[in-house]
């Protein structure tokens, strides 16, 4: 593992998605969103989860771009990257532009109804 970005291209909203919505990895990425940047030990300890598994479910947040790694020694330390949520978030105002629309259509329809 390095330092580096896991993906050179945009990631869809869907991958972002699919990566959170087991609770195990949206616990370790809302832990390092509050912590900052912590090492595999730390995060495996206090989880209940096998370090195996943890290694596992971070390396899912950093292939959708959520997570970067950076080795000292023999530690992993994994942090948020916060542009990773981006596509996430462009998607959401997408349909919040919708929304609104929407709405002001079923009110101008309101209006003229008799």
């Amino acid at each position: 593992m390095t330092g580096k970005p896991a993906n050179k291209t945009r990631v869809e909203p869907t991958t972002i998605f699919k990566t959170l919505s087991d609770p195990t990895r949206r616990a370790l990425f809302e832990r390092l969103s509050r912590e900052g940047e912590i090492t595999v030990h730390a995060l495996t300890f206090p989880s209940g989860v096998s370090q195996p598994a943890v290694s596992k479910h971070l390396n899912s947040l950093k292939l959708a771009g959520l997570v970067r790694d950076r080795r000292d020694g023999r530690e992993t330390y994994y942090r948020v990257i916060p542009e990773g949520l981006t596509p996430l978030f462009d998607w959401l105002k997408f349909y919040a532009t919708f929304r609104h629309t929407r709405f002001d259509q079923l009110e101008d329809l309101g209006a003229t109804a008799p």
